[in-house]
Formats: C-alpha cells, sequence, structure tokens
C-alpha cells in the first residue's frame, strides 16, 4: 500500500470515528451515564475530500530541492564547503565587492521530472577525513532529506569532490578584510 493511501486510509478512519462519537468520547462515558440528558443528534460532519479527489497540482521549484540538499550536505561532519573552485571564486569576489550574499544553493543541482529528483552535489572536504566515507554520508544524507521534506522519490544523487580544506584555511569569505 502507498503512503498517500495509508494516510487516506488513517484520515478516513478518523472521520469515521468522529462521525460515530468515539472521538469525543473514547471511553463512551456519556452512553454509559443513565442520568445524563439527551443531545440531539449532530449532523455528521462532510467528509474531507481526498487527494484523488480534489483538484489542483503542486510544484516543487528546482531552487527547493536544492536548497534541502545544500542543508543537508552541509550538516555531515567533514564537509568544509559546497560549490567547485569557479563558483567558490566568485562568491569570494562578490563578498569582497559588497554586493548580495552567498547562493543557499551554491554547489548544488537538482533536476525534477515526473515526481522524480535528481541531484549533482559539489563538495570541499576537510582534511583529516576519509573522503569516500564523507562522500557517501553526503549522498544518504541528500537523498533522505529530500525525499523526507518534499516527498519525491530520489533517483540519483552524484556527488563530486572538487577540493579540500586545509588545517587552520578558512573559507575564502572568512578570510576577507573588513571593510
Amino acid at each position: 500500500m502507498s503512503e498517500t493511501a495509508a494516510v487516506e486510509e488513517r484520515v478516513e478512519e478518523q472521520t469515521d470515528a468522529y462521525a460515530e462519537g468515539s472521538l469525543d468520547d473514547p471511553a463512551g462515558l456519556e452512553a454509559a451515564d443513565p442520568a445524563a440528558p439527551e443531545l440531539p443528534l449532530q449532523t455528521p460532519r462532510p467528509e474531507a475530500p481526498t487527494a484523488d479527489v480534489l483538484k489542483g497540482r503542486i510544484k516543487v521549484a528546482d531552487e527547493v530541492v536544492e536548497k534541502v540538499a545544500a542543508l543537508a550536505a552541509l550538516e555531515i561532519p567533514g564537509v568544509a564547503d559546497l560549490g567547485g573552485d569557479l563558483e567558490r571564486a566568485f562568491e569570494s569576489v562578490r563578498d569582497r565587492i559588497g554586493v548580495g550574499t552567498k547562493r543557499a544553493t551554491q554547489g548544488v543541482q537538482a533536476r525534477i521530472q515526473d515526481q522524480r529528483v535528481s541531484v549533482d552535489v559539489t563538495i570541499v572536504i576537510v582534511y583529516g577525513h576519509v573522503v569516500m566515507d564523507v562522500a557517501t554520508e553526503v549522498k544518504v544524507n541528500v537523498a533522505r532529506s529530500v525525499s523526507r521534506m518534499l516527498g519525491m522519490r530520489v533517483v540519483e544523487v552524484n556527488v563530486t569532490v572538487d577540493d579540500v580544506r586545509l588545517p587552520g584555511q578558512d573559507s575564502p569569505t572568512r578570510d576577507a578584510p573588513a571593510a
């Protein structure tokens, strides 16, 4: 049974339970008390529309997937930064001249097609961490986070390790002199 069908079934059960009164009176205490005044029967509430009946569509922009993937990649210990050399150099120059802020999706590209997602992530590793272990953790965490938060099937996560951050070397944006 798909996850959507399971959720719809639970909503239907709760709606039925509410209509029967078991949610308002879970122990059936009102029915057991003969001295309680009889309340007029309430008209049952209309059922909530299910996803297959309700019209409309949901569209998630690629940038949303990219932001979720970027945050998921940065959660992994050993990931120093995102993006390739050119992207990081561009961000450094932009930061030094004071134009804009760092893009949250730097180093991440996502493609959505028929509720399936492919993600490419470019990372910088902190020296001393095992590159393959960190890249594998990034791959798994990105897939898990995108799938959980967006409800889409992740079919591919490609991780490119572009650089290694040496000890004591901060990101270029932190080395910039204060203006």
